[in-house]
């Protein structure tokens, strides 16, 4: 693409010195569509460009610059036509350049709302809908495209081509104007007082009790999302309350109200809170302290899920008044770990989005294999994946079993986030994938008599469809790391391995992480695949006794658990 356009401009500059009116119209045509079919064929051309110092910009007024050379040397110099275009070329950036300054205006006033709501009453704020995208671009690039008009009329002649800046600057005047309305709208949204009082009435006429806090990586709103759905089936009004703009987004749609308020300040002087008794954090991170610095909420860390990696038993969990663990396995982590956590403050409340998750299988005449590893960790004392040394034979021993097997494979969220050799791993394991669906679908196969098996159909998940749990149910077998995915996968009760990525003796390795007892161990050699998926499941039992151990018991269910921990905590207010 990038070859396709910088070769385009050596062409249109040698048909305008000749001139050749017709071919440069030709290939300045060509040079646009690839200017707008580039990015969306997720080609990333404008960046690459713009760090050799050719943004877009710069391409736009160089074919401009092309085309009053043509009009120069079929028009002449002296031609008040030319003149005339020239005026209007650059007149047209005039009015581009109106355009990005109201555009950018308006950005610059929402985006600093103190506060940003989703499923509350605001409409007493007024807040002006957002223009369409042609409008609202701060980089005004549809603007640019105008200068097709007068380019392309420069084909024909001088004339055409001064109308078709005319019309040009017609019609970037028009879009400029048209974003007044919404500025002038927007302008009472910079009152910060008016904002956090209209905010505040309506949040406390919802009375939250229950606070649900997160701040992090956008890559990491799966640590969120996860609670979502049991807060809004608890006997409490919760409420969620964001830290990063533009959070809401990446979380799925729910009734609760969310809040997002980026300062600090702010936050801790919203009164609003006053009537909540009981905050819940699902991650540790530098931000958590703003709200625990408001003395009226009980903190409880909730984690985003319960494993054996050192998350799990994180010494900064000691800063919260209580810690909930799924089972009797996280109260043991942390006896083992002695951070500081007192036993008593550690409270036991099962795993209350596992209640979906079924004990059957998919039921096809094949056996599916889930691939779910972890990403690298933060750093290379919490390495655990198996993505980068394991990952790609993983997958290619299950593509290439006999019988098939169809793979579903899903990797973390953050994979590839600390570490780009994971995410090239996961771009070989992507792209091996692809292939075997591909040969499958060039093969010419027989007709089939009835009852044979049918073609199986692998499956990549990246994003949040479907979810892990969805993931769960479509699968036979689990292949995953020491994570949380072994923990919630035994609520199915169904096989599943580890990865030994370190190559620890068994009885060591089964010691060091509890949640593997009942599974089957994948070697770096990737000794003990193959008897996971052929050999004879011996474990169900473990299984049972294990999932209780991680999850806690059976009766009552985790969600009526999880109730009456957050009853016992406003019995005690």
């Amino acid at each position: 693409m990038i070859a396709a356009l910088l070769a385009c401009y050596p062409v249109l500059l040698v048909a305008a010195l000749w001139p050749a009116p017709v071919a440069f119209g030709a290939v300045a045509a060509i040079s646009y569509a690839v200017e707008y079919i580039a990015p969306r064929a997720g080609r990333p051309l404008p960046e690459l460009l713009a760090k050799v110092h050719l943004g877009t910009t710069l391409r736009f007024a160089v074919r401009e610059t092309l085309a009053l050379l043509l009009v120069a040397r079929t028009a002449g110099p002296d031609s008040p036509w030319f003149v005339a275009l020239a005026a209007g070329v650059l007149a047209i950036h005039a009015v581009r350049a109106a355009h990005t300054g109201l555009a950018m205006r308006l950005r610059q006033m929402l985006s600093r709302m103190p506060v940003t709501t989703r499923n509350l009453d605001v409409s007493a704020l007024r807040i002006p809908r957002m223009p369409p995208w042609p409008l609202r671009s701060s980089a005004s690039l549809p603007f640019l495209y105008l200068d097709a008009l007068p380019v392309l009329g420069a084909v024909f002649g001088a004339e055409p081509a001064t109308f078709g800046a005319g019309l040009a600057i017609l019609t970037g005047a028009a879009g400029a104007l048209a974003m007044i309305p919404y500025v002038r709208r927007a302008v009472p949204l910079t009152d910060k007082a008016r904002v956090m009082e209209v905010i505040g009435e309506q949040v406390e006429r919802y009375r939250p009790e229950v606070v649900l806090y997160f701040s992090g990586a956008t890559q990491a709103a799966y640590q969120a999302r996860m609670w979502l759905p049991t807060l809004e089936r608890i006997d409490r009004r919760a409420i969620v309350i964001l830290r990063e703009r533009g959070m809401a987004a990446h979380l799925e749609d729910t009734t609760l109200p969310m809040l997002c308020i980026p300062s600090s300040a702010d936050l801790m002087s919203f009164r609003a809170l006053s009537r909540a008794k009981l905050c819940f954090y699902v991650a540790n991170v530098g931000r958590n302290v703003h709200m625990l610095r408001i003395p009226t909420l009980r903190s409880v860390f909730l984690n985003h899920g319960d494993s054996d990696k050192e998350a799990s038993f994180n010494p900064f969990s000691r800063v919260y008044d209580e810690v909930w663990v799924a089972g009797p396995a996280g109260r043991d982590r942390y006896r083992r770990a002695k951070v500081g956590v007192r036993d008593e403050n550690i409270h036991e409340v099962g795993r209350p989005q596992l209640e979906g998750i079924s004990t059957e299988g998919p039921g096809l005449p094949y056996r599916t294999v889930l691939y779910a590893p972890t990403w690298e960790g933060w750093n290379d004392d919490l390495f655990h994946t198996s993505l980068i040394t394991m990952g790609p034979r993983i997958v290619r021993a299950l593509l290439d079993h006999r019988p098939a097997v169809r793979v579903i494979y899903k990797p973390h969220p953050l994979t590839g986030h600390r570490d780009k050799s994971a995410l090239r791993a996961h771009r070989k394991i992507v792209s091996m994938i692809e292939a075997a669906e591909l040969a499958k679908s060039k093969a010419r196969h027989p007709s089939r008599a009835e009852g044979d098996t049918p073609r199986i159909r692998h499956l990549i998940v990246t994003g949040d469809e479907p979810t892990l749990y969805d993931c769960f149910n479509e699968s036979d077998l689990l292949i995953s790391d020491i994570s949380s995915v072994v923990t919630d996968f035994l609520a199915s009760e169904k096989p599943y391995a580890v990865t030994n990525v370190a190559g620890l003796p068994e009885r060591a390795f089964h010691e060091r992480y509890p949640s593997t007892e009942a599974g089957a161990l994948i070697g770096p050699d990737l000794s003990g695949l193959a008897a996971f998926i052929d050999g004879e499941d011996t474990l169900a039992r473990a299984r049972v006794k294990l999932r209780n151990h991680l999850l806690g018991p059976e009766y009552p269910d985790a969600m009526t658990r999880f109730n009456a921990a957050i009853e016992r905590v406003f019995a005690g207010s």
